[in-house]
């Protein structure tokens, strides 16, 4: 099986992800729904075979993915698309998950990210959180967010990223695309070398750890602006999230830094829409007194009632969200109650209009 043409077909049919995996046929996800690409099942040696290849095009040594089991990269095809794999072995065997990325960036208003979202671009200092589960277009959001920064701005713009997926030209700003494990160790590692790279904004693929999530901190403190991701849903659950990796004894100095430097937290979800496509839903919370002193005090729990209260300052709920998108017919009542923080406060929207 010819690999390059394989990829090459996939991306004229809009697939999404692809899955080489021994056992069943090449696989694909379209739309969130996982088919079968072709009938015949795949073997151990033809998985092995095909990931060699997909090496091989990426230009890239497998043998750091022999040792350890598993492995993040990105290349592209000429003409046809960009390519984020992730290498793992499961019984034994080699397998792969292939995720399909544009050449061009994405066009933030066909991507429906709200207005209040990319105002956060006119941000200079400090730090903004975009959250959601895996696979809910947290990297989009951040590539508009920092595209728009390089349209507008004379600045330094540094991404640490595992892998880079969507590639920037230096237009006003500079942008300097740095990934993991072939331009910089780790996040850390990065982190602290971006310090001392005259950085004027320094994009966080994703925070993972204490030491990162610490110096991140003290990047904002500093008067820098730091756009990160981190898995987590909605803004309460986003900053406990930080919170809880520290040790305990660090836990209240660490809210009263966050309170300092956070500025925004942007949480998202992909849900399905009535026309068959896929949609997202956006939660915005905003940093203004009220938020600052419950992320000091510790009651995140009581943010949503500021959310809910909040909207002339241009926040939202995630659950005030949903209920405006059913009500404007984009998705269904059973879509918004599933992916609804509080069905009780979604029903009462919904049922008071």
């Amino acid at each position: 099986m010819d690999v390059q043409v394989l990829l090459k077909d996939m991306v004229e049919q809009g697939v999404e992800d692809i899955f080489i995996i021994s056992g069943r046929p090449v696989s694909c996800k379209q739309n969130r729904i996982v088919k079968n690409w072709g009938e015949e099942k795949l073997t151990p040696a033809q998985t092995q075979e095909m990931l060699l290849a997909v090496y091989a095009l990426a230009g890239r040594d497998p043998e750091m993915f022999f040792k350890q089991g598993d492995d993040d990269f990105s290349f592209a095809i000429k003409g046809v698309s960009r390519f984020r794999v992730n290498a793992y072995k499961q019984r034994g065997s080699y397998a792969a998950v292939i995720r399909v990325v544009a050449f061009s960036l994405p066009d933030p208003e066909e991507m429906r990210i709200p207005r209040k979202v990319l105002d956060l671009a006119e941000l200079r200092r400090g730090m903004v959180l975009v959250t959601g589960p895996s696979g809910s277009g947290k990297t989009t959001t951040l590539t508009c967010l920092l595209e728009k920064i390089n349209e507008q701005r004379n600045a330094h713009i540094i991404t640490l990223e595992d892998p880079i997926e969507y590639l920037h030209c230096h237009k006003k700003s500079i942008v300097s695309q740095r990934e993991l494990m072939i331009d910089t160790e780790n996040y850390p590692a990065a982190l602290r070398a971006a310090l001392r790279q005259s950085p004027d904004v320094i994009l966080i693929g994703e925070l993972r750890d204490m030491e990162a999530i610490e110096i991140a901190l003290t990047a904002a403190e500093t008067g820098h602006l730091i756009l990160a991701a981190l898995h987590a849903l909605g803004a309460a659950n986003a900053i406990d999230r930080l919170v809880d990796a520290y040790p305990a004894e660090q836990q209240e100095q660490v809210r009263m830094q966050i309170s300092m430097v956070l500025q925004a937290v942007v949480s998202q979800q992909l849900l399905p829409a009535n026309d068959g496509s896929l949609v997202p839903a956006f939660e915005v919370m905003l940093c203004n007194s009220a938020i600052r002193t419950l992320i000091r005090d510790g009651r995140t729990h009581q943010m949503s009632s500021v959310l809910h209260t909040s909207s002339e300052e241009g926040m939202v709920s995630m659950d005030a969200s949903l209920a405006k998108m059913y009500r404007e017919g984009i998705i269904s009542k059973q879509t918004a109650l599933t992916y609804s923080i509080s069905q009780d406060y979604l029903l009462r929207q919904i049922e008071n209009r």
